[in-house]
Formats: C-alpha cells, structure tokens, sequence
C-alpha cells in the first residue's frame, strides 16, 4: 500500500492530482452533536498544521461544518502558513441554510461568498454540491438553482471545479449521469459493513467520474471496534451490522491486523475510488492513518473477509442507503 499511498491520482477530469488519502474536516469544525466529541481549536489546528506538512496533499471541508468553524479554523492555518502548501488541494462543499433548510440558488451564492471569506482565499479548487437529498434534482439542476450559480462562480474563475456530494446512492448516480460533475462524493456507502454505493462506484467509473470515498470506518465503528463504539453513519448500529463488525473484528485478531487498517484498506485498494477520506481531529491522528495505510495485510486476510456473506439486500444492513 505505501507505493499507492505516495502516488497521486488524477482527480477525474480536473487536471489536479490528489492524494489516495484526503483529510476530512468535519470533526475540526467542533461537531459534538454528530462526532459525540468535541474538538477544541488549539488541538484543530494543530491538526490541519500536520496535514500541510505531510504526504497527504487533499483536504475536504464544507459550509456547514460546524456552521463554518472547519472552515474558519482551516483558513487560520493557510493565512499562518502564507497560503496553501504547493500543490495541496483543497475542497469544500456548497450547503443550504441549516436554520431555514433554503437550498436556492442564493442561498448557494452566499455559501460560496462564506466559504471565501473564512478560508481567507479569493478562489475555490474545489467545490462540491452538498446533501441534495434536502432538496429537488430539478432545483438543483434548474434555472437559477445551485448547478447554474457554481457555474457562474467557475466562468468568473472564483470556482476551478464542481462535484456533487451526498448522500442516497440511487440519488449520486442521477446527478453523475448528467456529465455536469468531475467527482462524487458518497460517505457511509462503501465500507467493510456497508457496500450499498458499489452500483456508483460503476457508474462514475465509466463515465470517468472521481469517486471520493468518505467514512471507511462507517464514522468510527470499524475503527475503534464494535464493542468500543456501536454507532455506524452518526447513529446507533442495528444489532446486525454490530455481528458483522464483530466479525471482521475477529478475522483481523487472527491475522494480527488492526480492523482500522483493514476498513481504511478496503476503500483505497478499490481502483475505483481515488481518494478516501478520514475525519481527524487530532495532530496524531495523521501519522496513524498514515501507518494503517501502509499496514501490512496478507492476501488470506481479504480472501476470509470475502467468505463473510454479504447480503446487499439485507435493509438493516443497508437503511443507509
């Protein structure tokens, strides 16, 4: 994995090349209501001080995180630092109103303008459409509407690119259908415990789509192991996918491999996927992910966790879809 891991890829069509590992913001944004921790400041931005100086060149935010903390906290940083690091990529994600639920076209102009503000910079690499399912694929995609202000804010040269990040799977694979977007991002939908993005994954993959793969450890279950944590995507596990993590949980206790690396794994050894990305919240956490990375994991490993069956049709398994 560590020739994967020091290779960037190409970020679909956009010309930018990213790292297979991407930090994940929302946990700096000082999000306890959906992390069950808090993140002080002090701590964030030692966090993002260690992202800039390692190997990972790709960090994802958005808006909304932490009503614009992530992104405060992140814009500390690059002023601090004279700018982003040489050839890092950053991205963030254009969100509605949390208070009202507005998902107009002008309300995805004043995230925008937010977004530039707190981040301190006067252009976006990198902007995604956030959580659509809080509105109409014909909002989005209509006159006036989100697609239509990025597009505007990217012939100003404000915005490089524009992606689409969400979550229904059924829903992604529409929006990638349209040819409008470089990348996609699905988070939850694509772990060890939860393969119900695979159709997306296929779908963006020949339509030479990015896939950006958020979550591997299903918000911390797969990371911290199923007895410590039993919260998959931001809520309590169904007993089922908590049985299944146990699971894995034992295949890696035979193998001697952490579960962490192995969920982590599982997303960046997929060549359909090109970046996955990992919520830190601390400056350790970097070298760490960076080490489950590069773990080393027998081909009997991947091979024992295969004969685990895996019903795609299971619907506790997969409510997140």
């Amino acid at each position: 994995m560590s020739e994967q891991l020091l290779s960037n890829r190409p970020l679909g069509t956009t010309g930018l090349l990213v790292s297979p590992l991407c930090v994940g913001g929302a946990p700096l944004g000082d999000m306890p209501e959906t992390f069950a921790f808090s993140a002080p400041e002090e701590t964030a931005l030692a966090t993002i001080r260690a992202a800039f100086a390692s190997p990972i060149n790709f960090l994802d935010t958005a808006a909304a995180y932490g009503d614009g903390e992530s992104e405060r906290r992140i814009g500390k940083v690059i002023k601090e630092n004279g700018g982003l690091p040489a050839g890092y990529v950053l991205a963030t994600k254009a969100d509605r109103c949390l208070k009202t639920g507005d998902f107009s076209g002008e309300q995805i102009k004043r995230s925008i303008e937010g977004s530039l503000e707190r981040l301190g910079l006067d252009r976006l690499q990198y902007v995604y459409i956030h959580d659509p399912e809080h509105t109409t694929f014909e909002n989005v995609m209509g006159p006036g509407g989100p697609l239509e202000v990025l597009k505007s804010f990217k012939d100003q040269g404000v915005i490089e690119h524009i992606g689409m990040s969400g979550g229904p799977v059924d829903m992604l694979i529409r929006y990638v259908e349209t040819g409008e977007f470089s990348a996609v991002e699905t988070h939850n939908r694509y772990t060890l415990l939860n393969r119900s993005a695979e159709p997306l994954l296929d779908v963006a993959n020949r339509l030479g789509v990015a896939v950006i793969n958020a979550a591997p450890y299903g918000s911390g279950m797969l990371a911290k192991g199923p007895d410590a944590y039993s919260r998959y995507a931001y809520s309590d596990a169904p007993p089922l996918l908590v049985e299944r993590a146990r699971s894995f949980a034992k295949i890696c206790q035979e193998y001697n491999v952490p579960l962490a690396a192995a969920a982590l794994q599982f997303s960046m050894r997929d060549p359909r996927v090109t970046s996955t990305v990992v919520g830190m919240s601390k400056p350790e956490r970097v070298a760490q992910t960076l080490e489950l990375a590069q773990f080393p994991i027998p081909a009997e490993l991947w091979s024992a966790i295969a004969e685990i069956e895996y019903d795609t049709e299971d619907p506790e398994a997969n409510r997140f879809k």
